[in-house]
Formats: structure tokens, C-alpha cells, sequence
């Protein structure tokens, strides 16, 4: 790999940089509900999906009472 000079590395950096379309303020705030939706909505799952399965492992052992 050729080495680069650094000042020309900061111009192609710089370069590379304002290609990148960054997100609205907007945009980052209905990203961010949306991941915390999910992060509910898989936790309660998967807490149901607990419970669920210890009973039925418990009624297979003969401990569920």
C-alpha cells in the first residue's frame, strides 16, 4: 500500500466527508422512539416467551405445584 502524503490524506478525508448525507434532527428523534418501540415491544415478548416456557417446564417436571 503506497504511503500518503498527510496533508493529502486530510484533504481526502474532508473530501469524503461532505459526501455523507447526514440525518436531520428529526429524523435522528424518530430513529431513536422507534428503536425504544422496538426495545419494548421485544422485551415484553421475550418476557412472555419466559414465562411461558418455565411453565411448561415445570408442568413437565411435576414442580408446578
Amino acid at each position: 500500500m503506497a504511503k500518503t502524503n498527510p496533508f493529502t490524506f486530510v484533504q481526502q478525508v474532508r473530501s469524503e466527508v461532505s459526501k455523507v448525507t447526514w440525518p436531520t434532527r428529526r429524523e435522528t428523534g424518530v430513529t431513536t422512539v422507534m428503536v425504544f418501540v422496538m426495545v419494548a415491544i421485544a422485551s415484553i415478548f421475550f418476557l412472555v416467551a419466559d414465562q411461558l416456557m418455565g411453565w411448561g417446564v415445570s408442568l413437565l417436571l411435576g414442580l408446578g405445584g
